[in-house]
């Protein structure tokens, strides 16, 4: 499993079963972080008002959040703008950024966002006021015209930096930032206790980010994503609490899973269904009683979000199919339609590629106007597809894997046939056949518990470091497997080899109940986990897919 993930020496194989905080990158190492952090502190000495301008998703509430207690921290004046999704959309906005310099500050700080935003820093710089821009997404040849911009892929005079660390998220970023005005304010690489502490939670923070922003689990982004969840547990933040409590976590080990699939949903719920300020409050200023109302609030918010999705998928696909999108022929689909909810589009994007296995933009249109979000497939570049069809687009940013768009709906039509043009130039047909990577081909016998707990010394699991994946050959099926699930989609199959037994879950084959009669036999490839119920633990394996052997 180590080899297969490039870890083929001794040293390499210590760092990546024990991390060590010692092995993160000093943050000067980034281009101007260490002159941002000196303005920082100048700023905060001198009481300046600064302001720091947020991303709605979670990268951008963590972010906001870890230079928000930092500045705090060391007696600073700061306050934190977060724009509203469907109102402003992603970015900085101008008339935002025009009311801020008029509101007296004296400094503002964006954090995942602004690489892109030539017209509106140009705003604060005819205003007079310094502007920092920190951020991880990819930028255009044009640079912002600010003070200084913090980015970990972009050097000095608009060059590819060479820091370790290429996948740093806005919250990675943040941390990093954070961390050096403790060095700078205290004149010293080591911080003083007070700050140390801080730093912790803000790992925390950072693993939030770095998590549901799906940047790669590796090197550095792996530490900070061992460190913060285990970090989550023990935090002695009100907010990180109250959230943990609502998602039913409270005590429990935490994982990538939960962070992705239980916390980050409810955080980007707030965004994507209300106003992100509310959950930067949660975090930041808000005591107990206020926390607990607003993670109850985001509770509710992703219940509805969740209704929305299911909705929206099945519109997007039955208009998928009226448009031939799931045909061969077709490398990139564009979707769009009225009453589709802006700040859901995006998780349904990621859904329909997960389908069709094809880069996919969805639009929501309100009178006139389209908001797009899309997802991709490794190897096509979503925010070069857009950039390659700007000419149809409003504005646009984002990375190698999700962005999001304006656009004209007088435009929509000439887009999407640009946007397929783009695709079937760049993808080829090998992109669009679904893979799966198996680590190693292995016998029933052979995954056992311990085993399986040795394997989870693996993750954190995520983008760049996936779970493990064996593929088990020439299985019989044991018994009669039985449907699961609300319309038994779902399959539980007990199978055999050589004495040894398993039981596995096979999410969406419910297709294959009447064809894995008892004594049938199948290859299957699944990732094994542990199951806990009533003290007992096994060893169990969901499959991710399978075939008649």
């Amino acid at each position: 499993m180590l080899i297969n993930r490039g870890v083929t020496d001794a040293d390499a194989c210590r760092k990546f079963l024990s991390p060590s905080l010692k092995d993160l990158h000093e943050p000067d190492q980034i281009s101007s972080l260490k002159q941002a952090a000196e303005r920082m502190v100048r700023a905060i000495r001198d009481h300046e008002k600064i302001v720091i301008y947020g991303d709605y998703d979670v990268d951008g509430i963590t972010a906001t959040s870890i230079l928000w207690h930092a500045i705090r921290l060391l007696g600073g004046q700061v306050e934190y703008y977060i724009p509203h999704r469907l109102e402003e959309g992603y970015g900085l906005n101008a008339e935002a950024i025009a009311a801020i310099c008029d509101a007296g500050a004296n400094l503002i700080v964006t954090v995942d966002c602004g690489i892109t935003a030539i017209a509106e820093a140009k705003v604060a710089y005819e205003r007079g006021v310094d502007l920092i821009i920190t951020d991880h997404h990819d930028w255009r040849t044009e640079l912002p015209k600010c003070l200084f911009i913090v980015h970990p892929r972009l050097g000095p005079g608009g060059t590819v930096s060479t820091y370790a660390n290429p996948y740093l998220c806005g919250a990675g970023v943040a941390f990093k930032l954070a961390w050096s005005i403790g060095q700078t304010h205290g004149g010293t690489l080591r911080v003083n206790e007070p700050y140390r502490r801080f730093l912790i939670e803000a790992i925390a923070l950072a693993a939030l980010g770095t998590i549901a922003d799906v940047v790669p689990l590796v090197g550095e982004n792996r530490i900070l994503a061992h460190f913060g969840l285990g970090g989550l547990k023990q935090s002695q933040l009100i907010g990180i609490k109250a959230l943990i409590e609502s998602a039913g976590l409270a005590g429990q080990k935490l994982d990538s899973y939960h962070v992705g699939f239980l916390l980050a949903p409810r955080l980007n719920a707030c965004g994507r269904m209300g106003h992100a300020r509310e959950a930067v409050e949660m975090l930041t200023s808000a005591d107990e009683p206020k926390a607990k109302q607003v993670a109850a609030c985001l509770e509710q918010q992703n219940r509805e979000r969740q209704s929305l999705e299911r909705r929206i998928f099945a519109e997007a696909m039955e208009q998928a199919e009226k448009l031939g999108f799931d045909k061969d022929d077709c490398r990139g689909v564009v979707l769009a339609a009225e009453g589709w909810h802006p700040g859901v589009i995006g998780i349904v994007a990621s859904r329909v590629v997960s389908r069709l296995n094809r880069p996919t933009i969805m639009v929501a249109l309100t009178e006139g106007v389209g908001q797009g979000s899309g997802r991709s497939i490794p190897g096509f570049h979503l925010a070069k597809a857009l950039e390659a069809c700007d000419e149809h687009l409003v504005g646009h940013g984002g990375h190698e894997m999700a962005a999001g768009l304006r656009i004209s709906s007088a435009n929509l039509a000439a887009f999407r046939e640009a946007f397929r043009a783009h695709a079937t130039k760049v993808i080829s047909p090998e992109m669009l056949l679904p893979a799966i990577h198996i680590d190693c081909v292995a016998e029933l016998k052979q995954v056992t518990l311990p085993v399986v707990n040795d394997l989870q010394r693996l993750g954190p699991f995520g983008t760049g470091n996936r779970k493990p994946l064996i593929a088990f050959q020439g299985l019989e099926v044991a018994c009669l497997p039985r449907r699961v699930g609300r319309a038994g989609e779902h399959l539980q199959i007990l199978v055999r080899q050589q004495g040894a037994t398993m039981k596995c879950i096979a999410f969406n084959h419910g297709e294959l109940f009447d064809h894995l009669q008892p004594g049938r036999r199948i290859d299957l490839a699944g990732e094994p986990a542990v199951n806990a119920f009533n003290g007992q633990k096994n060893v169990e394996l969901e499959v991710r897919d399978l075939r008649f052997a």
